[in-house]
Order: C-alpha cells, then structure tokens, then sequence
C-alpha cells in the first residue's frame, strides 16, 4: 500500500482524542448526537469506516448510526468539498432567488447539488435559514457569509477560494 494510501486510511479511523470523547459521553443521555457532531466536526463528515467504530465503541446496531446520520440532514455521509458552498433556501432568501443563485454555482462549477467538483475544491449544498434574512440571498462558503448576493457577484466571490498555489 502506497504511503498516500495508508495515510488515507488512517486518517479515517477514530483518534484517541475522539476515542476518549466517546468513552466519556457513553453513559450520557443523547451521546450519539453529541459523538456523531465530534466525528463530523473532526472528519468534515461521517466515513463509513469511522461509523462502524463508534457502533462499537457505544454498544449500539449500526442501523441506529445510520438512521441517525440520514435522518438529519447536517451529517454528510461523503467528504465535502476543501470549499463547502451552502446557499440559504429559507423563505426570505429562496423568494430574494437562492434556487437561482444554486442553478448558478452548479453551471459555473460543473456539478450538481450535494456533489464535489472532481478536483475536491468545491461542494454545494441547499441549506435551511441561517438566520441572516435581512441579508437574502445568502451563501455561505467555509463560513464567510456573502449577503444579498447578485448573480454578477458569483464569479468574483468563487474566485476568492478557487486553489491560488497551481503551476
């Protein structure tokens, strides 16, 4: 196995700071919640192979891990972008045209909703009110939140994150 490889691997395996967070929250009313926040907080996401460790670690079926992970709609199952694009479809900013913006992004990106541009630079997702809607339509990008964002606007903001160290 190639160094990139077994680097890859380890990097999806719990940490032995994640590995005492669980065995402290095992016994606590509400711990999958709170494990699964830390895991996704630490992986970005929620590996698969990481999701078997803390079914065992917690004593509980892995269906529950996954039920948990799928029905919420903030655990992502899949690696997000290095660029997480979250565009607000609350009720002030999907009728101030956040569908519009997000048809936008994905032409100018050349992916989908949910998805991540081949390269791993960016991922977009529709997110539910973030709570800035004085501001619509709001995008949100690695945390920096752009308010009344103008389709004119999108390239300028993309380019700011697009991957500066090529050549």
């Amino acid at each position: 196995m190639s160094s990139a490889k077994t680097e890859a691997a380890a990097s999806q395996a719990l940490t032995p700071e994640l590995k005492a967070f669980i065995a402290e929250w095992k016994s606590k009313p509400g711990n999958l919640i709170m494990v699964l926040h830390q895991v996704q907080e630490h992986f970005g996401y929620i590996p698969r192979k990481v999701a078997f460790e803390v079914a065992d670690l917690l004593g509980v079926p892995l269906a529950r891990i996954y039920g948990v992970i799928t029905f919420y709609n903030f655990f992502k199952l899949t690696r997000p972008g290095r660029n997480r694009v979250q565009v607000c479809m609350g009720t002030a900013c999907y009728l101030r045209g956040g569908e519009d913006i997000i048809l936008e992004v994905e032409e100018m990106l050349g992916v989908g909703l949910n998805t991540v541009t081949p390269d791993g630079e960016f991922s977009i997702e529709a997110v539910r009110c973030l709570g800035c809607c004085g501001l619509a339509p709001v995008m949100v990008i690695n945390g920096v939140v752009y308010g009344k964002v103008k389709m004119e606007s999108l390239p300028g903001i993309l380019a700011q994150y697009k991957k500066t160290s090529q050549g």
